[in-house]
């Protein structure tokens, strides 16, 4: 039903605004690389590689499932203005004023829709264009302030279910948290040879170790251990490379 309603504000969103909005094709199938499951751990290591602590990493993350489940690809319910992973809006930060999405993307040559052009951005307007909360999001200590800092400063939400998001970070810090950034490299004479994973980049299966570009958002991940792992949690050396 949830993949129901989000094609169905897709589609009211489409006739709208009369945007480009992503089309089947963009998406990743269940099994492949860049599969939902994938986005939250990316964009948790993302940000804990940008120097936030595992709480202030999970508080980002605890609002950006609220906002759109980290769906890079996310229309507003009911044809909002609403799009991406937080949610920026038509009219506003997706595409209006010196600094938005859509512009941003354009000057790099990017996909607007990717996970990791919507990452940059989220950094950008914190680091760059200022006055989104990074100086509160580097001071909290608990997953409640971490959560309110983004939520008031960068998302500047109306009905912000703040309990929620807050359920969505405590999930996050227990899944991905207490792992070091760049973590010990397991040794490699002992890789799962016979671990294989489907790729919809290649429209093929893969093995072990191998590394591909995505073609639906534009990271990288690697098959380990017959799943895909992004390649921000460093793991083995990568056997054969596929770039787009």
């Amino acid at each position: 039903m949830k993949l129901l309603a989000l094609f169905l504000a897709t589609s009211v969103a489409a006739c709208v605004v009369g945007e480009d909005l992503p089309t089947e094709d963009d998406l990743p199938l269940p099994r492949s690389e860049a599969a939902l499951g994938n986005n939250a751990r990316t964009s948790f290591n993302f940000f804990k590689a940008k120097g936030f602590t595992d709480i202030q990493a999970a508080g980002i993350i605890g609002n950006l499932m609220q906002e759109s489940s980290i769906r890079p690809t996310a229309v507003e319910y009911g044809g909002g203005p609403g799009r991406g992973i937080a949610q920026w809006s038509i009219g506003g930060r997706w595409n209006s004023g010196t600094n938005n999405v859509t512009r941003f993307a354009s000057s790099r040559g990017v996909d607007r829709w990717a996970l990791q052009t919507q990452l940059d951005f989220i950094w950008h307007e914190l680091s760059v264009v200022g006055g989104y909360g990074l100086t509160e999001i580097k001071a909290a200590t608990t997953i409640q302030q971490a959560v309110t800092a983004f939520q008031n400063k960068f998302e500047k939400c109306g009905t912000c279910a703040q309990t929620k998001r807050i359920q969505y970070a405590n999930q996050a810090l227990r899944d991905y948290g207490g792992q070091p950034t760049n973590p010990t490299t397991p040794d490699p004479s002992t890789p799962n040879e016979g671990a294989t994973c489907f790729s919809g980049t290649l429209d093929r299966e893969v093995s072990e170790n191998t590394c591909v570009e995505s073609k639906f958002d534009g990271l990288w991940y690697q098959c380990t251990d017959g799943e895909w792992l992004d390649r921000w949690s460093n793991p083995l050396p990568c056997v054969a490379e596929f770039p787009l």
